[in-house]
């Protein structure tokens, strides 16, 4: 085993954080990183990233806030330079399905010289969970602007073991794994799925897109990230990644975590649990 310990780019986001829990419990040393840790990475500060890479071979990549937008490709030849000079032998890159930007961004980490592989994952089950749109959930009615556009959301602990072991070995280098759920569902399906399994229904509305920017503008998100909710609701959720892939099987030998069992996992957690809502009411 490499002593060198492997760094993780996001150490506090969905995937980040069970990457690093993954290969901390299979005994491997890590170096996780983000804005507030010591040494810090910031994507916004280059100055930031040779000191988080020293000493380090492999690094788990995410990339704030996707590399959908436009200034992603820049970051990324950037990242690739430093991370050559640096030492840096691996990268494992998490990317997203149906992206123009980030396929972009991908093929610079391909063509970087160093071993590479790419996670291109479809949306994630945990939206719902650990996301922007736990708080309509809890309210008892999702409102977003996509109608019937088919997704194979994926489970985000799959895209973890994918990660880790695209980062642990070897014989998985220098291949793209394109990740899904088994089965394409709605926004309405899974809404409909997960009224069931809690026993009271959370509602489904759709919007239209400029009416949910503009609620977005009214909450004050930035406009980097009004500009990437548009993208991915109006291009990514155009039907382009309707159909399952198979990337798990492929990296784990295993199926992918059905929606279902990520209900029962995710129930038991207590997070949309009827107690805690009356607690944060």
């Amino acid at each position: 085993m490499n002593p060198s310990p492997i760094l993780i780019i996001g150490k506090n986001g969905k995937t980040g954080s069970r990457v690093e829990q993954r290969l901390q419990a299979l005994g491997y040393a890590t170096r996780g990183v983000s804005r507030s840790t010591d040494p810090a990475f910031d994507w916004k500060r280059p100055e930031t990233w040779r000191e988080a890479m020293q000493g380090t071979q492999a690094a788990y990549v995410t990339y704030q806030p996707d590399l959908a937008v436009p200034h992603a490709q820049s970051d990324i030849i950037k990242f690739a330079e430093v991370a050559r000079d640096a030492g840096l032998r691996h990268i494992v890159l998490l990317s997203g399905r149906g992206e123009e930007g980030a396929k972009m961004a991908e093929d610079i980490v391909i063509n970087s010289g160093l071993t590479w592989n790419i996670v291109r994952a479809s949306w994630f089950f945990q939206n719902f969970s650990e996301g922007f749109m736990l708080q309509g959930i809890e309210s008892g009615e999702l409102v977003l602007p996509v109608g019937d556009t088919l997704e194979p959301f994926v489970d985000v602990d799959d895209i973890a073991e994918v990660a880790v072991a695209a980062l642990t070995r070897s014989d998985l280098h220098n291949r793209v794994f394109e990740l899904s759920g088994p089965r394409a569902m709605t926004f309405p399906q899974c809404m409909a799925e997960l009224s069931q399994a809690l026993g009271r229904e959370v509602k489904y509305t759709r919007i239209s897109v400029d009416e949910f920017i503009a609620a977005l503008t009214e909450e004050g998100l930035p406009e980097e990230m009004l500009w990437l909710m548009r993208e991915l609701f109006t291009v990514v959720l155009d039907g382009r990644n309707s159909h399952p892939v198979y990337g798990v099987e492929e990296a784990l030998g295993r199926p992918a975590t059905d929606f279902k069992h990520y209900l029962e996992k995710t129930m038991e957690s207590g997070v949309w649990s009827v107690e805690r809502l009356d607690v944060s009411a």
